[in-house]
């Protein structure tokens, strides 16, 4: 098949796509003829505008609603993707936030809950039931979204999330390694400093010029940057042989 038929057809789950780099990576594959669940939670319009423009591109979209950080909406949302799209063969989990920065010591229970329900819980239980789906189809990939924070514990304040994607990126070689006899393959997408609305809530002009005075390639990064990480691991044919990895997509901020 050529590669850039790889995707075509393929059902597809994107958890979080409605603004950023989700909705980056649902218009690059609506675009290559997958076949999308368009998850949101509290962007309707958001996620509606990513969808029309995959419709419009002649591709499938089909809009889900679910608050990923309770554990049973996220199996709900995985059990309609399925039952929508007949099965799964990609699991895109790109649901996450910061919640404010705040110190550790400083760190509020709810905020503590807050995070890691959504963070952790979204990823776990996503990949809970699609990882059996999976292993029955006898093929599938899941690729989750960490961050930098993983590696570097994050910039002041946000150590809690850093710390929450330190268990997505070691989760995602669980899975790999787990997953990897049934052909289900587990990466995932580490993204740096990227022009978004997360750092619109959460980050200052003065933390943003600071974090690109840190980065080789002299710029902060954009949804777009980060899309091609994800279209290559999706695509058995460029990526079938990689399980268990996580691409650093952050302008040589970080060279691990």
């Amino acid at each position: 098949m050529p590669v850039a038929d790889a995707l075509k057809g393929k059902a597809v789950v994107i958890v979080g796509a409605s603004s950023g780099i989700g909705a980056a990576v649902a218009r690059r594959f609506g675009a290559r003829g997958a076949r999308l669940v368009v998850h949101y939670n509290s962007n309707p319009d958001g996620a509606g505008a990513v969808a029309e423009e995959v419709r419009a591109a002649g591709g499938e979209a089909h809009l889900m609603k679910a608050d990923v950080s309770d554990r049973d909406e996220t199996v709900r949302l995985v059990e309609d993707a399925h039952r929508t799209l007949g099965r799964i063969d990609v699991l895109v989990n790109n649901a996450g936030t910061m919640f404010g920065r705040t110190l550790v010591v400083d760190a509020t229970d709810d905020q503590y809950d807050n995070v890691l329900d959504l963070n952790i819980g979204s990823v776990f239980f996503a990949s809970r039931l699609a990882g059996r789906i999976m292993m029955e189809q006898g093929a599938g990939a899941i690729i989750n979204t960490t961050s930098i924070a993983a590696r570097t514990g994050g910039s002041p304040g946000t150590g809690l999330y850093g710390s929450a994607k330190g268990f997505v990126s070691t989760i995602t070689r669980v899975l790999a390694k787990e997953l990897a006899p049934h052909g289900v393959r587990a990466n995932a997408v580490a993204p740096g400093v990227i022009t978004t609305p997360f750092h619109e809530r959460y980050s200052s002009d003065a933390q943003l010029e600071a974090a690109r005075a840190t980065i080789p390639l002299g710029r902060l990064g954009t949804a777009e940057d980060c899309v091609g990480a994800y279209e290559f691991l999706a695509d058995d044919t460029m990526s079938g042989y990689i399980t268990g990895q996580v691409i650093e997509v952050n302008g040589g901020q970080v060279m691990p």
